[in-house]
């Protein structure tokens, strides 16, 4: 590794506990978009058989 990587703070990898509540937290903003969609999209299919 040369020294340049090193200095700038890219030797060491995020701890582990670090990395897996960052997922977990990425995994539920999805999991809100897809609902956020889901529940749209739902009200617009409902808006437009009932008019």
């Amino acid at each position: 590794m040369s020294r340049r990587a090193a200095f700038a703070g890219m030797a060491r990898e995020p701890a582990k506990g670090v990395s897996s509540v960052a997922c977990l937290a990425f995994v539920a903003v999805l999991a809100l978009a897809f609902w956020a969609g889901a529940l749209w999209f739902g009200s617009l299919l409902i808006q437009l058989f009932s008019a």
